[in-house]
């Protein structure tokens, strides 16, 4: 029991003291990059799908 209430108090310590915590202004801008860097994935498989389906749909008729 006494390893755990020690392993609680160093966990508390490291994350008050040790640990560097991003600004809001870092937050901000990562958050920003992040949602930028979605947009781009999800508009590419987007692209990726279309040409797909419109390939796929000539393929169909060409030999159904």
């Amino acid at each position: 029991m006494n390893s755990i209430i020690t392993y609680c108090k160093e966990s508390y310590d490291e994350l008050v003291h040790k640990v560097t915590w991003p600004t809001s202004k870092e937050l901000t801008s990562q958050a920003i990059l992040v949602l930028s860097a979605s947009i781009i994935i999800a508009l590419l498989v987007w692209v990726f799908d279309s040409a797909f389906e419109q390939l796929m749909k000539l393929v169909y008729s060409l030999f159904y």
